[in-house]
């Protein structure tokens, strides 16, 4: 073992079996810039994923920075709190993150003598203290959005850890699919503790005595407030001059409509995209439909983002009443419209619904109780004859109806004489109703298409 004490190797630390050794007390870092640029090697191989690089203020957002720098990604923060013991603010018994997360150590209170109130009077002080670092660091920028993405938790060391599973646990709750803790160096006990909370734990050095982080570094000067809110700034500046060819955004997503009810979907942001349509998919179909599938893959080429997702859970589709209930398939579209005006992601991308089969009503219902926020509507071999409210609609509708689907077809004229928007009935020759003839959904997506961007260049002109 003595040969061993002066034994240094590095990598990203996924296990404990075999954890490199330090035997050296010399400092590892020039200072958190260069240890960021040398975690960021170790994170090259998630560059794929599109992550968001999150930064834990104050120390861990310069180590962030050069990470978000060198992949290319957003920046954002955890806004996390230690909550330390009354007579020793330094010695932490737990940490308040951001969304209410909250670690405490209930050991630690009793064994420092801390009563119930005592501990919920600290709880409330360390809370305000963090409403107001957040406000401080990101002025009035939202929060990035990670619903079903990759994040990445960076800090510029770990000894306890309580910090960083707060911060962990926040990013579970702001959505993350993936969270990947990232540290330049850290305690091999604080890394197995936490192991339960990442997915994946990457370190450049691992110590057997990590005494304290900063003994890691030459230069480990505190970052100051105004260090951190300049970093982010500087990251939104960044995003906004990459150039229009970077990959678009595309992911899972989970809509929470209550505790109880949450719907998947797929969401899909080419680069520079100006609208946003969602499906409504009809009777016996889900977000999984390949022909609801290959238009949104056509929209998704021709610049328009697209959110594909299920209006039912599975539970619920086993009553086929259910896919029948008008008002409760467009009370879940009016839902996820709101969810894509709150994302970051897709604010501010004018919306417009494609709907199919029963979708189609639903698409027509939402669009006429959310009025002006609905710039067009599309059916597909819809039933537009269920919506609710038809003469409310004031989105330009476009019905598409296969020429052999012939009572759908009787449905839809009737349907269209009680519209009072601008609208159209497109007869596709030949095709029935699953559209499912050669070339058929290829001409859906070029009628959609045309549609979408006659009213959306007339939206985007508007005064």
């Amino acid at each position: 073992m003595a040969a061993q004490s002066s034994i240094r190797r590095t990598g990203a630390i996924t296990g404990l079996d075999d954890p490199p050794l330090l035997g050296s007390s010399r400092a590892c870092f020039k200072d958190r810039r260069d240890a960021g640029r040398r975690l960021a090697t170790r994170l090259e191989r998630f560059r794929d994923e599109q992550p968001v690089i999150i930064g834990i203020p104050r120390g861990g957002v310069p180590v962030a920075a050069e990470v978000a720098r060198a992949l290319g990604a957003p920046l954002d923060v955890a806004v996390v709190r230690k909550i330390g013991a009354p007579q020793n603010p330094e010695y932490a018994i737990g940490a308040l993150a951001e969304g209410g997360v909250q670690v405490l150590s209930d050991e630690t209170a009793r064994a420092i003598g801390l009563s119930s109130a005592a501990a919920q009077a600290l709880i409330a002080r360390v809370a305000s203290e963090l409403s107001e670092r957040t406000r401080r660091y990101r002025g009035s920028r939202a929060p990035a959005e990670l619903t079903g993405r990759t994040a990445i938790l960076v800090d510029d060391g770990l000894a306890t850890g309580r910090s960083a599973r707060a911060a962990l646990r926040s990013l579970r709750a702001r959505g993350a699919a993936r969270v990947i803790l990232a540290m330049p160096v850290a305690a091999p006990e604080s890394v197995e503790a936490l192991r339960e909370e990442a997915d994946e734990i990457v370190c450049v050095e691992l110590p057997e005595d990590l005494w304290a982080v900063g003994l890691w570094y030459e230069d480990f000067q505190p970052t100051t407030d105004e260090e951190v809110a300049a970093l982010l700034d500087e990251g939104v500046k960044r995003i906004a001059r990459q150039p229009a060819g970077d990959a678009p955004l595309s992911y899972e997503v989970t809509i929470a409509l209550d505790p109880h009810v949450s719907l998947g979907g797929e969401l899909n942001i080419p680069t520079a995209a100006e609208g946003i349509v969602a499906f409504a998919h009809g009777s016996g179909s889900s977000r999984l439909s390949p022909r609801n599938r290959a238009v949104a893959s056509a929209l998704n080429e021709a610049g328009y983002a697209t959110l594909l997702f299920d209006l039912l859970t599975p539970r619920e589709e086993m009553d086929r009443a259910n896919v029948f209930d008008i008002p409760l398939l467009a009370s879940r579209l009016v839902a996820a419209s709101t969810w894509l005006s709150e994302r970051s992601a897709s604010a501010g991308l004018l919306l417009a619904y494609f709907g199919a089969s029963t979708g189609a009503a639903a698409a027509l219902t939402a669009a006429a109780e959310l009025g002006d926020r609905v710039f067009a509507v599309i059916s597909r071999g819809g039933r537009p004859d269920l919506a609710r409210n038809l003469g409310a609609v004031s989105a330009p509708t476009l019905l598409i109806v296969g020429g052999a689907d012939y009572q759908v077809l009787e449905l839809n004229r009737e349907a269209q004489r009680q519209l009072r928007c601008p609208s159209e009935l497109a007869v596709v020759p030949d095709a029935t109703h699953l559209f499912e003839e050669p070339g058929a959904m290829e001409e859906v997506s070029r009628l959609a298409i045309d549609w979408l961007q006659r009213y959306l260049l007339r939206r985007s002109s508007a005064p």
